[in-house]
């Protein structure tokens, strides 16, 4: 998910919900602050799935199926059964209170970048936020130096990248151990006189196999337990049920009058 910074200060790439990353500077973005909300995910509201780290599995699995997906087999928490649609925030761009806020969200519109030698993280944001205004709430810089909100959000995502290479090891380790597998989600609708109708295929998908999970040797499993791992798979493989969950939500929403 990483960029390259590009020498006309640009970013190269693309990152998933950002539109316009820059690398940050007083220069460009002394003048510009955050437009504080109490709805401030409207820039998600097409995202069905988002970037999830290891050590989010457990809060994340309680709202969301965490599937594995792509070439890297990113972690994903999905937040959607269909593609645009994110059913977890409302239209004016409110999270839902009960749900699980990932970290990839939390982060916006801040983001880093690899520099053209990748020997060094770049502070980015994005320009096209709509929170990111002239004169916004919360300054981005108080004259040629960053101020306390921002300092905090550099922070946010330096620990961010820490988490993104932990979970790059993670995923690594169940790699080495032969643990993906392929699995399927359904959903069986309900015809109009109370059977059950035909089922309708809602993804394809990597996940870990808990029979190949019970089938390791004791001491792998002591060894995955003592480093925290085990949890964290565990915690991925509960999450499943919530495709469940998913189809209740969106049953809910499409009875609900827009």
């Amino acid at each position: 998910m990483s960029d390259q910074a590009r020498q006309d200060g640009q970013l190269s790439g693309a990152v998933l919900l950002y539109t316009q990353p820059e690398p940050l500077n007083p220069e460009q973005h002394g003048k510009l602050g955050i437009r504080t909300s109490p709805t401030p995910y409207k820039f998600a509201l097409t995202a069905h799935a988002v970037p999830l780290m290891v050590t989010e599995f457990g809060p994340a699995a309680m709202n969301y199926p965490i599937i594995f997906a792509g070439e890297l087999l990113q972690p994903m928490a999905i937040l959607s059964i269909r593609q645009n649609e994110n059913l977890f925030v409302s239209p004016d761009g409110a999270f839902d209170a009960d749900a699980y806020v990932p970290a990839y969200l939390r982060r916006f519109p801040f983001v880093f970048a690899d520099d053209p030698d990748n020997e060094r993280m770049i502070v980015c944001i994005d320009v096209a936020a709509e929170a990111l205004t002239m004169g916004g709430d919360l300054p981005l810089f108080d004259g040629d130096q960053p101020t306390e909100f921002t300092k905090a959000a550099v922070e946010f995502c330096t620990n961010y990248e820490s988490e993104r290479r932990r979970t790059e090891s993670f995923v690594k380790t169940l790699q080495e151990l032969d643990l993906f597998e392929l699995k399927e989600a359904f959903f069986t609708p309900q015809n109009p006189d109370g059977t059950p109708g035909e089922p309708v295929r809602l993804a394809d998908y990597f996940a870990i196999s808990e029979t190949k999970l019970r089938a390791l040797p004791l001491e792998k499993l002591g060894e995955l337990r003592d480093n925290g791992a085990l949890m964290q798979m565990y915690a991925q493989l509960v999450s499943l049920h919530g495709w469940d969950k998913l189809v209740a939500r969106t049953i809910a929403r499409d009875a609900t009058p827009a």
